[in-house]
């Protein structure tokens, strides 16, 4: 099949061929048929199978038959998680729609918004946005939605998965219900895929590949080496095989920055882009490294949907991720559109359990090779596919009411008279003022007195009444003679 038989006008087919693709993805070749056709779609596809033109082309097909957007209005709405997705996005939609008279813009956080503000006051075709950017927009009046016509969100498990959740909710109450709905996605996990069913209404699904499984064009190896030694190993990695352009995912933005800082010091050109950096820094790091002007870019799993880099040769995971399907699509960035890629994972003993995790949700085990030099002193374990380590179960606790019926239920009358002492048995009479001989560390008691003696100063009842009467009448015959004769005189 050719894009000339997808029902695609002139203009879009003239600046495909530019871009030298002749034949669609198999992504593409069902999603845009179906989208010409108004169903919803909910199409899952691994990273780098051109997810974004499977969309973009038949969206601005569309659109090119319609009206042209009023002012502050959006005929077509694009979510996006990230800043470099967005921006990726729009390039693309540029790119396809240069040959039609249709508006677009891209807005998102971390820049001016009044900019933004007035690109929207003309009205926009195709907007393509953040949630959190977009919902400021509307809080200000720069951007409504009553003639929206198509709604899309890109990558919708990532953007789950990064707490947009509320945000989605919102926008979704600010649309108009007739309308057309799209979901590209790399991966959908079953919570996700029966939230995604509550936002599309009857929609064709597209699933391409099977769940979580890489593209068969990356080739994937480990090398097991000790933590402290992978920028060492990275370094000569590097020199040894003359890479020019590899793209490097750490865990953290401070280990960003650490390597990029080291790279440069061994004379690598190198640039770190994270979530901490302005907007500008990480576009012109981005640019620079598609240009070739750095050798090495440094990313967190922030930027890994936003990096969209034609034949990029090389993805190197420096840490490996805590969510195994983050290296799905780490390693997505190469090996894109049919063109051949490595996936390079330097891994230690501490990250065993996330090499399991990503063997398992890919279902193989990854080659390794270890680089002479650099054997690890901590050796990395073994890891087998399937097996999952059951914990023992622990024995049920009984309550304290059964652990008195089994005692009730199995002792005998005889044994329950003869169990329990009667209290004429506990006690042993002791013949008066003898004591028991104290064990060793123990302290002696003090002599038991006989039961009969009296304390001392203890007087019968009926003589403390009797004093204790004579006793008060004295009382308060000196407590009044001492007082005034009239108590109102004193006062």
């Amino acid at each position: 099949m050719k894009f000339t038989e997808l029902g695609l006008n002139a203009h879009i087919l003239k600046a495909v061929e530019n871009t030298g693709y002749t034949e669609p993805t198999p992504i593409q070749a069902q999603a845009i048929p179906a989208i010409l056709e108004g169903h919803d779609v909910m199409a899952a596809a691994q990273t780098g199978t051109g997810k974004t033109a499977g969309f973009t082309l038949p969206l601005l097909e569309n659109l090119s038959k319609g009206r042209k957007a009023k002012s502050n209005r959006a005929r077509a709405l694009i979510l996006t998680p990230t800043r470099e997705l967005a921006l990726q996005v729009s390039e693309s939609v540029e790119t396809y729609g240069k040959e039609l008279f249709l508006r677009s813009t891209v807005v998102y956080g971390g820049v001016k918004i009044n900019p933004q503000m007035q690109r929207l006051c003309k009205g926009v075709d195709i907007l393509v946005a953040t949630p959190g950017r977009l919902l400021d927009l509307y809080q200000q009046n720069a951007v409504r939605f009553d003639d929206l016509e198509v709604l899309v969100l890109d990558e919708a498990d990532r953007m789950l998965d990064m707490g947009f959740i509320r945000d989605i909710k919102k926008i979704l109450t600010l649309l108009p219900k007739n309308r057309q709905n799209l979901l590209f996605s790399a991966t959908f996990s079953e919570e996700i895929r029966a939230l995604a069913k509550g936002l599309v209404h009857n929609p064709i699904e597209i699933s391409v590949t099977p769940e979580n499984s890489t593209a068969e064009t990356v080739k994937q190896k480990i090398y097991p080496v000790d933590k402290s030694q992978k920028t060492k190993l990275l370094i000569k990695l590097i020199q040894d095989h003359a890479w020019y352009q590899v793209l490097v995912f750490t865990r953290t933005k401070h280990g960003a920055n650490r390597l990029a800082t080291q790279l440069e010091k061994n004379k690598i050109r190198a640039a770190a882009i994270h979530g901490n950096k302005s907007q500008n820094a990480r576009v012109r790091a981005l640019n620079e490294f598609k240009d070739n002007k750095l050798q090495v870019l440094v990313a967190t799993d922030i930027a890994a949907r936003g990096i969209d880099i034609d034949l990029l040769p090389h993805v190197v995971n420096f840490d490996l991720p805590h969510v195994s399907e983050d290296y799905v699509h780490r390693i997505g960035r190469t090996g894109r559109a049919g063109a051949n890629g490595e996936a390079i994972s330097l891994v230690c003993a501490e990250e065993h359990k996330e090499l399991v995790g990503i063997e398992n949700l890919i279902n193989q085990i990854l080659p390794r090779e270890i680089v002479k030099g650099f054997e690890p002193s901590n050796p990395l374990a073994e890891s087998r596919l399937g097996i999952k380590k059951k914990k023992p179960k622990k024995p049920k606790k009984k309550k304290v009411w059964q652990d008195n019926l089994e005692a009730s239920t199995n002792s005998s009358p005889a044994t329950k008279q003869t169990d329990k002492p009667k209290p004429q048995q506990r006690r042993q009479s002791k013949p008066q003022g003898q004591s028991r001989k104290p064990d060793s560390g123990e302290q002696p008691r003090q002599e038991q007195k006989p039961a009969n003696r009296r304390p001392r100063n203890r007087r019968p009842a009926n003589a403390q009444k009797a004093n204790g009467e004579n006793g008060n009448r004295s009382n308060s015959r000196r407590a009044n003679s001492n007082r005034p004769a009239n108590r109102n005189n004193q006062d």
